[in-house]
């Protein structure tokens, strides 16, 4: 079983593990504030050292903020972002990015970030990359923020940003076994301009994480007006072409004796990105992130691959 290589992100030279952990699952509702510690810190005792969350996440920061106390905090890279709040959704103002990022400190018990991410511009780049990136860029000159990024879906919003001069993008469910997009145009742009990469979604909303996918029904948040998916749903489980396709993959791991997950995993972490760039995996628990875990460090042997490509044409 070989270890998870440290790998460099960017030129903000942070070193963290090639797997971090997002905390997107663990600020549910129905979930513990001891469920979230527990799962926080025993991927940390595993050695992963970057952590991800949000103020959209629910509780997240708030429980990552409890997991961190008592000198866990030393330990870890910690991220979140900005423009996602409840209370302040995709408001790009300086009062709103200002409050935000107050609260999210606050929430995280910690005086500083190491990176904080423009989360989730819907329709439009530009005005998150002027007052609200200003903000952030005020606070990294004071000391408080380490590195500035967003974390988006749409290509040419990673290329805008890029191009703004941010430390770090995160996409997501476009660097996996179902699509392999951002290899096209932004890994390769990002590479050139040594701006660190985040992978986000490794199994694909859950569709490659072992059981069997099913097609799920969306919400007023998955679509807009018009009925159709909003980008940052595209290829996830709410797209009907998506989920068919991770039904066909699952159906044939399952007839050659393969677990999905880890020939995701492996995928991901094989995603061509020269050592600058890490994968994001999202545990609801304990449970979990030790599957996460196991895939990312078991090697799937060649003869799967070459069967897996000739199905579907993608392998590592």
């Amino acid at each position: 079983m070989p270890d998870l290589e440290v790998r460099r992100l960017g030129r903000t030279e942070m070193k963290p593990k090639a797997l971090g952990l997002g905390g997107g699952h663990l600020g549910w509702p129905e979930q513990s504030d001891d469920n979230a510690v527990t799962t926080i810190r025993e991927a940390i005792e595993r050695g992963i050292n970057f952590v991800d969350t949000s103020p959209f996440y629910g509780a997240s920061e708030h429980r990552f903020g409890l997991a961190l106390a008592g000198g866990w905090r030393d330990k870890v890279y910690l991220q979140t972002k900005v423009g996602s709040h409840p209370r302040f959704l995709r408001d790009w103002s300086k009062e709103a990015t200002t409050w935000s990022l107050e609260n999210s400190f606050r929430e995280l018990q910690t005086e500083y970030v190491d990176s904080v991410l423009i989360h989730g511009p819907r329709y439009d780049i530009e005005e998150p990359l002027g007052t609200c990136l200003d903000v952030m860029l005020d606070w990294k000159a004071k000391g408080r923020i380490g590195h500035v990024g967003v974390g988006v879906r749409q290509h040419e919003y990673h290329r805008r940003a890029i191009e703004a001069g941010v430390d770090i993008l995160l996409s997501y469910l476009d660097y996996t076994l179902l699509s392999q997009s951002l290899a096209e145009d932004t890994i390769p742009f990002a590479l050139e301009n040594d701006v660190g990469i985040i992978l986000g979604s490794p199994l694909g909303g859950s569709m490659l994480a072992g059981p069997e996918p099913e097609l799920q029904i969306g919400t007023e948040h998955t679509h807009d007006q018009d009925g159709k998916l909003v980008p940052a749903t595209i290829g996830s489980l709410v797209d009907p072409a998506a989920a068919s396709h991770a039904h066909r993959m699952w159906q044939w791991c399952n007839e050659h004796g393969v677990n999905i997950r880890d020939l995701a995993m492996q995928f991901a972490l094989n995603a061509p990105v020269n050592g600058n760039g890490i994968v994001l995996t999202g545990p609801a628990n304990q449970k979990e992130f030790e599957e996460a875990y196991a895939s990312a460090t078991t090697m799937v042997p060649e003869s799967v691959w070459q069967g897996f490509q000739a199905e579907f044409g993608v392998r590592i």
